[in-house]
Parts: structure tokens; C-alpha cells; sequence
């Protein structure tokens, strides 16, 4: 591999297993160790290498990381057996575990099987459990510090060492690490409170929360509405994203996502007993992963070009997939059903009191203004099927039960087409139309001016 080093200290450096922003994770060897380890090196920047005052800092740290990883040995926690700094890096010696990160798994075309999924938090659960009755708190727990492998054994990993060199702090490494964002915090870490175990569990139920419906419970545009969401606002059920989930994992992920650290989970113990009641009721564990070529086929189309993949994934979830054979009646004029579509395959002919005024193909959208209209909630249009067809239909009962992200940007564009469309049937009466008056400037060039009083 290029730029692969030899040596680092006594380890032989057989792989590079991982990379991230301020550190790399090699596959090492050593005669000390009688299997190979996982090596951590941190490089330090030009500005951290002037300031010895941080690499005391980083020192106290690392020290404090062996010292916390002496007193953890549990199955699912990566074992810390050294830590070492160096004038212009650090590196830390860790048990090699050949898993993979959960971040692979909480996007929704690689979604978990539920049971899956719920036995992976479980162990997390008695793991935090344990780490906390040592006396540790992890504050960092995210998808990126969990491993899993294909038999599903789990090991959380990075207990307090989430650090970001560049940025000078020792605290909430998720604010600064996590892409910009406070996606996994809790609302007393966010505002920087004293922590307890209780900021892991709701971690810890975020992670759930992605896991169990592909998405995070709170999105935003940017970081301060996100921070405000996270303090103020209730997350989404799980259930609502989700149908598949039995309905007791709402009761679970609300109290794991408690905002009032009497209400939530007050240790990983009694997390992970309600997760076993949960798993209990789960009768069926067959899974089918979704369709990855429907979303494929949505993501070409202009009209969803707006909408975040996650977004996407949920319009899927909430819509029905049709097909119709030629002469079917898809929409009829004067209907009070609110049911759209977005035509897939094939060709539709649209009319008004029994007139033609135009036909549609892929990508065009056709029903809405009935779900638009907020009134009379009439279908002003009856649409044709010319030639066989395949749509996507949209009820808006179930468009409802989408998140409030999912339903602003679907308005939007509905809103977008009706307008671009009354645009173009303007500039077509305007044709047809006589001409218009001119109207005559004023002297100073402006047609309209304000005339007071």
C-alpha cells in the first residue's frame, strides 16, 4: 500500500484498517503481543507541536485512557493495552477486532433486520452498564464507535479517546468530530452540564433511533437548529417511520430519548431488560431488504431532485408502486380523492370538461392539485392511461405519517409544479389573447411610483 509505514515504535505495520480526520488505524505486530494489534496514530499538527501546553494536555489524556482501559474488560469493549506520545505524534495500542463500523448500517438501503438490530443495542446496553459500575462514562457513543461483525458481536470502542487535536478540547468529542454536528448528544451535553451515565443511554437511543428507521430523530439545515430541536423539540416515533416495528419499541426509544434525565433510562441494565421484552414479541424474523432499483428509478426523475436520499427512502416507504393498462382512468375531475402520483413508465392524456389540454410523461406529476387545495380538496383534472403505465401513488393519510421534513420539501415541490404550470398555460392564453396595452413610462423611467396623501 502507498504511504504504508514500516515501523511505528516496536510495531511491524502489516494493513491500514481505518482512516478518519485526525487519525489512521493500522494492523500491527509486535513480539509483545501474541496476536496482531490495532495501532491508532494521531498526528499532530504544526500549531499543537508549538504549544506544549496541549501536548501536556493530550499527555494527561492518553495516560487517563490507560488508566480507564485497565479497569474495563468485557466482552464487548475493545481492549486499550497502551498509549504512548511522542514530541509530533501519539498512538494507541488497542485489541484488533475485524468488524465494521454500525455507520454502514443506519443508512435505509442497508437497514437491520429488527432482531438484529435490537441484539446489537443490547449488548451496547450491558456494556455501558458495566463500564459505568466501573466508574466510566463514554460520552462518545456514535455508529462510527461501534463495531460489528457478521455474527453480530459487538465492540464499542474510542472510551474517551475522541479527540480532536486541532480543536483544543477534551469534552463532547461528538460536536467536534461528528461531521459538525451533535447528531448523538444529549440536550445536558449539549449545554454542558455535569454527565452521568445517562448521556450513553440516550446516545446510545439515538444510535437506535438510526438503526430502526435509517434516519436520525432530528434533522436540520444547519447546526443551531439541530442544537434547538435537540433541547426543544420530540423526536418522531419510531413506528411512525417504521411500521414494521412492534409497537412497544415506541415506549423504548421515547424513554431511551428523554429529555428529563429522571424520566430516562436510569442505567443500561433496565435499557436492556426492555429491549428483551421487545425482542420477545418479535415473532417473525425474516427480512426482506428493500428494492434498491425503485429508489434508483425515483432518483433520476427532476421533480425529487430536492430531496435528501433519507427523504427519498421515506417517500418510497409511504407510497404505493401502480401500474395501470391503457384506458384506465387514473384521476377523475371532480373527485374529492387526494391521491397523487408521479408517472414512472408510459404516457397520460389530461382533460377538463371533457377537453384535451395536454398529455403527460415520465417524470410529470399529476393529482396534486387536489391534495394542494385546501378548501374543496377537488380533483380539477381527469387523467387517461394512453398507454400501459407504472406511477408512484401518493395518499396523503399516509404522506402524513412521514416525518415534517419528508412533507415541507414534498409541498415545496408540488407547489414549484402547479406554479411552472400556470406559468406556461399564461404564456399559452397570452398567445391566443389580443394584444396587451403597453402602458407609458413616466419621465424618470419608473412605470409605478408611490403617491402620497
Amino acid at each position: 500500500m502507498v504511504g504504508l509505514p514500516e515501523k511505528i515504535g516496536e510495531f511491524s505495520i502489516l494493513d491500514e484498517v481505518g482512516k478518519g480526520a485526525t487519525a489512521t488505524v493500522y494492523l500491527a505486530e509486535s513480539p509483545r503481543y501474541p496476536q496482531p494489534v490495532a495501532l491508532k496514530l494521531v498526528r499532530f499538527d504544526e500549531r499543537a507541536r508549538e504549544e506544549a501546553k496541549w501536548n501536556r494536555r493530550l499527555l494527561k489524556l492518553l495516560k487517563a485512557e490507560k488508566a480507564v482501559a485497565s479497569r474495563l474488560d468485557h466482552p464487548n469493549i475493545i481492549r486499550i493495552f497502551d498509549a504512548v506520545v511522542e514530541p509530533e505524534r501519539a498512538f494507541v495500542v488497542m485489541e484488533y477486532f475485524p468488524g465494521t463500523t454500525l455507520e454502514k448500517y443506519c443508512t435505509f438501503e442497508h437497514m437491520l433486520p429488527v432482531h438484529r438490530a435490537i441484539g446489537i443495542i443490547f449488548k451496547c446496553c450491558m456494556a455501558l452498564d458495566y463500564a459505568y459500575r466501573q466508574g466510566i462514562v463514554h460520552r462518545d457513543i456514535k455508529p462510527a464507535n461501534i463495531l460489528v461483525d457478521d455474527q453480530d458481536n459487538v465492540k464499542i470502542t474510542d472510551f474517551g479517546l475522541a479527540l480532536n487535536v486541532s480543536k483544543k478540547s477534551e469534552s463532547d468529542s461528538t460536536f467536534i468530530m461528528g461531521v459538525g454536528s451533535p447528531a448523538y448528544m444529549s440536550p445536558e451535553q449539549i449545554k454542558g452540564y455535569p454527565l452521568n451515565q445517562k448521556t450513553d443511554l440516550y446516545s446510545l437511543g439515538v444510535v437506535m433511533f438510526h438503526l430502526l428507521t435509517g434516519r436520525l430523530p432530528f434533522r436540520a439545515k444547519n447546526p443551531a437548529q439541530l442544537i434547538y430541536k435537540i433541547i426543544n423539540a420530540d423526536p418522531p416515533g419510531v413506528c411512525k417511520l417504521n411500521p414494521n416495528l412492534p409497537e412497544l419499541m415506541d415506549q423504548v426509544v421515547h424513554r431511551a430519548l428523554e429529555k428529563d434525565l429522571y424520566s430516562r433510562y436510569k442505567n443500561g441494565a433496565e435499557f436492556a431488560k426492555d429491549l428483551s421484552a421487545v425482542r420477545f414479541k418479535i415473532v417473525d424474523d425474516t427480512y426482506r431488504p428493500p428494492d434498491t432499483s425503485r429508489f434508483s428509478v425515483l432518483r433520476k426523475l427532476a421533480f425529487f431532485t430536492e430531496f435528501d436520499d433519507v427523504e427519498l427512502w421515506e417517500v418510497l416507504r409511504v407510497s404505493s408502486w401502480r401500474q395501470a393498462e391503457a384506458d384506465a382512468v387514473l384521476m377523475r375531475e371532480g373527485s374529492t380523492d387526494q391521491r397523487f402520483g408521479v408517472l414512472l413508465e408510459g404516457r397520460v392524456e389530461v382533460s377538463v370538461e371533457g377537453g384535451n389540454i395536454g398529455e403527460f410523461g415520465p417524470g410529470e406529476i399529476f393529482g396534486e392539485m387536489a391534495f394542494l387545495d385546501g378548501r374543496q380538496h377537488t380533483q380539477c383534472l381527469t387523467v387517461v392511461a394512453l398507454t400501459a403505465v407504472t406511477y408512484l401513488e401518493i395518499n396523503p393519510a399516509a404522506l402524513a405519517l412521514a416525518s415534517d421534513e419528508v412533507q415541507d420539501v414534498m409541498r415545496e415541490e408540488l407547489t414549484t409544479v402547479v406554479t411552472q404550470r400556470l406559468a406556461a398555460a399564461s404564456r399559452t392564453l397570452a398567445g391566443q389573447g389580443a394584444p396587451a396595452r403597453k402602458g407609458k413610462a413616466s419621465s424618470s423611467g419608473i412605470d409605478l411610483q408611490l403617491v402620497e396623501d
